[in-house]
């Protein structure tokens, strides 16, 4: 059996040794290695950039309710960029005509065609397209409304309507495209071509030497949750924001890998809006900021680790409650759990989501150790017997009650005086999200009341430090948010208690010794 120690070790090692692999594979990924012969001009092996020969290109977008065309025939032109610099940034929004095919839970696809300019890129044989679906399917968010009048600040869309149930998924506008393209003069190594960029590109024969055209991207992790839009059956033009920046291989590589992965976790069966929650990690944040938060993120699933495994360590161990409160531990188990249902029903994130279920699950098994509970099966019915308190035990639940009767004169009118307000004056999906609303505001609220005097020497200590930074990086409700900094607080006020009231090492002890004598018979 491996000690405590042994295993904490082993489990910091592992995590050092994932850490430096990870940035080990994050350089392959951002290096490429360019041709050796194009340093010495030969072509001997080598892919060259067709944009190296500066050629005018012309950017055009199409739509059309089929997956894949031939010809211009049922097309629709919605944006042409004549001269197009692929140095030169820009945001055009056009409206694009909304077929009643889409308009009935159908799709409507974007082929984007970047060819050489003045002619058709249906006769050009030099062209690149990309084709991205403008539409998706997705089951709409639930109206909310005050649930004293039934007021909501929208009327119900006509789609939510025409649904048999709210669960039905229904043709979402997609109000934003996003284009790049690879402006670099890299010259490739034919015989090592990176798997990743190699099914974006597309190679032509030029005399001797094997050129790649212009690799067109289109960037899907720009397509956020919070642009989408319910198509509405009566709507006949929708907006689209067409937006273009170049990009460097580099980053290239790198977007192609984070798209894949968020790709993998909806095929583990994550919701559209988890893999949203991890699109917006990479595109909210510039590629420094990002590094950071991968190294954030790390920590913070290894210090809740453990943190989860000291708490289960301390709690297995004791076997008295004396200088425990039953009550704290009871509240601190209600609320964890009112917090998760709250995350549960806000959709939150679910590296939010986990972690605080996990939590919910050892705080009830704290309240089982805590009453002294004993299950004994009489038959497949279950019997739950509690244990009994010793004088220490007891001393210590009369002190626990008379702080808990003082604290309930300011704790229940205020929660009532919330619930009370927020139902009069803020919306809910229902009367569920209501009292889940009311309940996590109180425990949010009063929680810090709760937290014990002292802070335990456990990695849960410098572990609040990164639940702040991590508060900003992943989304998470408002209120979820500012709860993370109640341990700061506490931990601030026992700072400064520390430098107030330092240790008097002149204060004699029960024997009449003090700590500065001590020093002196030593040294002596």
């Amino acid at each position: 059996m491996l000690s405590r120690s042994s295993f904490t070790s082993l489990v910091v090692g592992v995590f050092a040794v994932y850490v430096a692999h990870t940035c080990w594979v994050m350089y392959g990924i951002v290096y490429t290695r360019p041709c050796p012969a194009a340093a010495g001009g030969a072509a001997g092996g080598c892919v060259w950039p067709y944009l190296a020969r500066r050629p005018k290109l012309q950017l055009s977008v199409y739509t059309t309710t089929r997956s894949s065309i031939g010809a211009e025939n049922n097309v629709d032109l919605v944006l042409n960029v004549e001269d197009f610099d692929i140095e030169s940034k820009f945001e055009r929004t056009v409206n694009v005509s909304v077929p009643k095919k889409t308009r009935n839970n159908g799709t409507l696809y974007a082929y984007i065609f970047l060819h050489h300019a003045g002619v058709l890129p249906w006769h050009d044989g030099k062209q690149v397209h990309v084709v991205s679906p403008l539409t998706t399917y997705m089951v709409p968010k639930p109206e909310e409304i005050n649930l004293l009048t039934g007021e909501s600040d929208t009327q119900q869309i006509e789609a939510e309507k025409q649904t048999n149930a709210l669960d039905e998924p229904v043709s979402h506008w997609r109000s934003r495209l996003t284009l790049n393209v690879m402006v670099e003069d890299f010259v490739f190594d034919g015989s090592s071509l990176p798997a990743d960029v190699h099914r974006y590109m597309k190679m032509v024969q030029l005399g001797k030497t094997v050129h790649y055209l212009p690799i067109l991207f289109i960037d899907q992790l720009s397509n956020r949750v919070k642009d989408l839009m319910v198509i509405n059956r009566s709507t006949t033009e929708l907006p689209l924001t067409v937006s273009y920046d170049k990009i460097s291989l580099g980053k290239l590589r790198f977007w192609i890998h984070m798209q894949d992965a968020v790709y993998s976790l909806q095929q583990f069966g994550f919701s559209e809006k988890d893999a949203d929650e991890v699109k917006g990690i990479f595109v909210d944040t510039n590629l420094y900021f990002l590094a950071l938060t991968f190294f954030v993120a790390a920590f913070h699933l290894l210090f809740d680790f453990l943190a989860f495994k000291n708490d289960i360590s301390y709690w297995k161990k004791k076997r008295s409650m004396i200088g425990m409160s039953t009550k704290a531990v009871l509240w601190r188990c209600f609320s964890t759990v009112v917090i998760f249902l709250f995350l549960l029903d806000e959709q939150t994130s679910l590296l939010v989501l986990i972690p605080a279920g996990i939590g919910a699950v050892i705080e009830l098994w704290k309240v089982k150790k805590a009453l002294k509970m004993t299950i004994k099966w009489q038959g497949l019915i279950p019997k739950i017997q509690f244990g009994t308190y010793d004088d220490s035990e007891k001393k210590t639940e009369e002190y626990d009650a008379q702080a808990m009767k003082y604290l309930s004169y300011l704790l229940y009118p205020l929660c009532i005086g919330g619930a009370g307000y927020s139902l009069l004056n803020v919306k809910y999906k229902s009367w569920y999200s209501w009292l889940i609303n009311s309940f996590v505001n109180g425990v949010y609220a009063f929680g810090f009341l709760f937290m014990l005097p002292q802070l335990f020497v456990n990695y849960k200590a410098f572990n609040t430090f990164i639940d702040d930074i991590f508060a900003f990086i992943i989304t998470m409700p408002t209120s979820h948010r500012l709860a993370c900094f109640r341990d700061d607080v506490v931990f601030l006020v026992y700072l400064y208690q520390r430098w107030l009231y330092p240790v008097d090492k002149s204060r004699v002890n029960e024997y009449g010794e003090s700590y500065e004598e001590k020093s002196k018979k030593k040294s002596s």
